[in-house]
């Protein structure tokens, strides 16, 4: 039999794996993700409810990891999450196959309404299903196959940057793939046609069902530690048995803290939702007061020593700053698919760019840009000028501020109908794909590096739980891109009356959310305590 080596080019041969599964898996979600918004548009919304929900979605898609990282730490482990994750999510992508089966045309009149004598209600459904079986086959599989990837290794390992970054350059072949396979499946830019995205969402399935069948396949003879022992298993039950001639001590704090962090999540979601108007605002509402309680759950275990619980802290301040982030990234989804579709001129020569295509520019700049990136932190750490963590993602916050900076100018004097350059686009996801190399990778670093080790799934999950209300804010916020025939709205004071305006509000949070991440790091630096490599 075929004996798999421990290592290949310094790294261990599950890291590639690993690499691989989440490669699959990437191009399940962000196949998906590039026809999601089209879709809804095209089949069940306007603009606007089709951003809210896409933001309902994305921000479950990113909450569950809280759950699913709980059930890994405590019962299933690793391992059993992620087949379990992957095997749900591949069902939600062939429910979504299902609905744009069942989807009837021409839902739309001219004037832009629904036509009521059109009945989608089964097609919604099974779409809604869909999306729900995805949020939760997401939240077992993504926290742990992230974890897994820091388990390869020992703790102090250099090595577990690179790997973080090979790691995250699979992730980015997948997105850079799903965009152009699922839109083409999709048949990119058939508004008229709802039933034309069946394709699309059925590739999606098809690398879901891959991703859980690699995996499988694999796990047993390559996910194992530096000394053979195997990697991601369900944790073992130790019971002990005191003496019983003395009296027993039951901890009564871990219920009470887990109580008072449901009550504390209720109330929060109650107060969140005083003004909601539609289902979606409740959603939001529950991921806000979520991910508020959750948080505070972990960080008041008292078995927690002094020094952990600052790391965790810097945790999770870090992660309330990258919400802002974040919530002007994930407009790639919606409000920049939209702007792409509507109002980019995507001719070169006699060939029109699908605009699922344009997604793909951020993946494959990520590929190419991600050893540079890596070689820069490493040429700089040996003349001692490495960047921190915290300021790195704050040179991250103000590079993803300065792309919508150029956009807003490419669309100044933009109006109606008309059409700018889609080179404006490529612009901003270029450098947008610079800053998300200065914030995510390190991130997931970071948070391996800072978690103890009881808690490196959930806090992983915690993680991915800053993304959660990101992205429901991000799709608020798209909900504000200017339409014909609706009123002028504000955010913070400022009219959004044009293209340009719109863009500048990203530029202008972005810009004050970087600075303000500058002004803390030595502070932060300091919170870290003996961390190793901190500025890695």
């Amino acid at each position: 039999m075929y004996k798999f080596p421990m290592k290949a080019k310094g790294h261990p041969q599950g890291l590639y794996l690993l690499s691989f599964t989440e490669l699959a898996e990437r191009f399940s979600y962000y196949g998906m993700r590039a026809i999601l918004t089209l879709y809804l548009i095209a089949a069940f919304f306007t603009n606007k409810d089709a951003s809210l929900l896409y933001g309902s979605y994305t921000g479950l898609v990113y909450l569950t990891p809280l759950l699913g990282g709980f059930i890994a730490d405590k019962f299933w482990g690793n391992r059993r999450s992620i087949i379990f994750g992957g095997i749900v999510m591949a069902v939600g992508q062939f429910l979504m196959f299902a609905s744009a089966c069942f989807v009837k045309q021409s839902i739309f009149v001219e004037e832009g309404g629904i036509n009521p004598a059109v009945n989608n209600t089964w097609a919604l459904t099974l779409m809604l299903l869909g999306l729900m079986a995805l949020i939760i086959g997401n939240g077992f599989f993504k926290p742990c196959i992230n974890t897994m990837v820091g388990d390869l290794y020992e703790k102090g390992d250099r090595r577990t940057d690179s790997a973080f970054t090979i790691f995250y350059m699979g992730i980015n072949i997948g997105s850079f793939l799903a965009p152009i396979l699922c839109g083409q499946f999709a048949k990119d830019g058939g508004w008229e046609d709802p039933g034309a995205f069946k394709w699309g969402f059925f590739c999606a399935g098809v690398a879901m069902a891959l991703s859980v069948a690699v995996f499988w396949i694999g796990k047993n003879k390559l996910l194992v530690t530096p000394d053979g022992k195997p990697v991601g298993m369900a944790p073992i039950s130790v019971k002990t048995f005191p003496d019983q001639s003395k009296p027993v001590e039951r901890e009564k704090n871990p219920p009470i803290r887990l109580w008072a962090c449901i009550i504390s999540a209720v109330i929060l979601a109650v107060l969140f939702s005083l003004h909601a108007q539609n289902f979606n605002d409740y959603i939001h509402a529950a991921i806000y007061a979520v991910s508020i309680a959750l948080p505070v759950l972990v960080i008041t275990d008292r078995g927690l020593t002094k020094q952990e619980k600052k790391k965790i802290a810097v945790i999770y301040i870090i992660a309330i700053v990258s919400i802002v982030y974040w919530a002007c990234y994930e407009q790639a989804g919606t409000s920049l698919t939209i702007f792409a579709d509507k109002q980019c001129n995507r001719m070169i020569g006699g060939f029109e760019v699908p605009t699922t295509w344009l997604q793909s520019i951020n993946p494959v700049a990520i590929v190419i840009l991600a050893p540079l990136m890596a070689s820069l932190w490493d040429v700089m750490a040996k003349h001692h000028i490495e960047p921190s963590i915290p300021a790195k993602q704050g040179i991250g916050l103000i590079l993803m501020a300065l792309g919508y900076l150029i956009i807003a100018v490419g669309t100044r004097g933009l109006s109606e109908g008309e059409k700018t350059s889609m080179w404006w686009i490529w612009g901003l996801y270029i450098i947008h794909s610079i800053s998300e190399l200065c914030l995510s990778p390190v991130g997931l670093s970071m948070v391996n590096k800072l978690s103890p080790a009881r808690f490196a799934s959930l806090l992983m999950g915690v993680w991915f739980m800053s993304w959660a209300a990101s992205n429901v804010l991000a799709g608020k916020l798209a909900s504000y891109l200017p339409e014909a025939g609706t009123p002028v709205r504000s955010i913070l004071g400022c009219e959004i009356a044009s293209l340009p305006s719109f863009f500048m509000i990203f530029a202008i949070i972005g810009a004050v959310a970087g600075v303000a991440l500058l002004a803390l790091c030595p502070w932060l630096k300091r919170m870290m305590g003996d961390l190793k490599d901190a500025s890695s």
